[in-house]
């Protein structure tokens, strides 16, 4: 069954907190990523035609999250033939982490979120122990050496769990000792994908973004205060010093951001959030702090 129509013509992050950027990402000319140290490999079986490519096409109308209507990359379907496992990798050059720094990307499944959807998924992965070729995966199901998975988006493969606009995803990097080599790996994973099957239609990736914050937590600590802790339905924020808030954000412990305001508030609404872990982030013109807060 060929159950997908696609027309292809086959960073860019300005941060507002004091952070030092390590590497950005706007995707505005794909075909310079392999001068750049970024690398694809398309480990699907069985094999398909399609790899990661230039933004474009129908199923992105708008064009990118940033830039002009190329300006992302995408991968599709066509990774794989028939009914089969995709698993398409894009991955960055060597990047040296530390814990602490903060990996963001924008993402959107292509199309309008109406009628007949096939389910898409992505994971970033992170690759700390064999930057090398040895490193990379070689198999559907293989990740290599990018065993921490950083961000999933829709795991189960639900119609409902990727969005339709662009949204930011974000990590946090623990669990390294000290500065560490490490390369990220984009990875479209999608089980029963393929032209036949019944996941898989197409993805899109934009402005990707590592920086390491110059301030955290004791920032944060130094300078705000919030209760209750845990919290029901509303956040109260208490400014110690004299400072001007430009931004407040909340993610969730996948990265998703769940809640921002560009204005000065008191207080965030956070009836609608689901139980769990949460992280509040405010940033200024003095610095950024970020705390972790629960939702009963």
């Amino acid at each position: 069954m060929i159950k997908k129509l696609l027309s292809l013509s086959f960073l860019l992050v300005s941060l507002t907190f004091q952070a030092q950027n390590l590497i950005s990402e706007g995707f505005d000319t794909f075909a310079n990523l392999a001068g750049l140290g970024w690398t694809t490999t398309n480990q699907s079986l069985p094999l398909g035609a399609s790899t990661w490519a230039q933004g474009g096409g129908t199923a992105f109308t708008t064009g990118g999250q940033a830039g002009g209507t190329t300006s992302f990359t995408l991968c599709n379907f066509n990774s794989t033939t028939g009914a089969g496992t995709i698993s398409n990798w894009l991955i960055t050059p060597t990047i040296s982490l530390q814990n602490g720094d903060v990996i963001t990307f924008y993402s959107r499944a292509g199309g309008t979120g109406t009628g007949t959807i096939y389910p898409d998924r992505l994971e970033m992965r992170l690759n700390s122990t064999d930057v090398a070729a040895s490193g990379n995966p070689v198999g559907d199901a293989s990740v290599g050496a990018f065993t921490t998975l950083a961000v999933s988006i829709n795991p189960t493969l639900t119609t409902s769990g990727y969005p339709f606009t662009w949204t930011q995803y974000s990590y946090t990097v623990s669990g390294l000792t000290g500065v560490v080599p490490c390369k990220v790996g984009f990875r479209y994973f999608v089980t029963n994908g393929g032209p036949s099957g019944a996941n898989s239609n197409i993805i899109g990736l934009d402005t990707f973004s590592v920086d390491r914050p110059l301030s955290s937590d004791s920032f944060f600590k130094n300078n705000f205060s919030f209760y209750p802790n845990p919290v029901n339905n509303v956040l109260n924020i208490s400014v110690k010093n004299e400072m001007t808030i430009n931004n407040l954000s909340i993610t969730d412990l996948n990265g998703r951001v769940v809640s921002s305001s560009s204005t000065a508030i008191n207080s965030i609404d956070v009836s609608d959030l689901s139980s769990g872990v949460y992280f509040i982030s405010i940033e200024t013109n003095e610095g950024k702090g970020t705390a972790k807060f629960v939702k009963n």
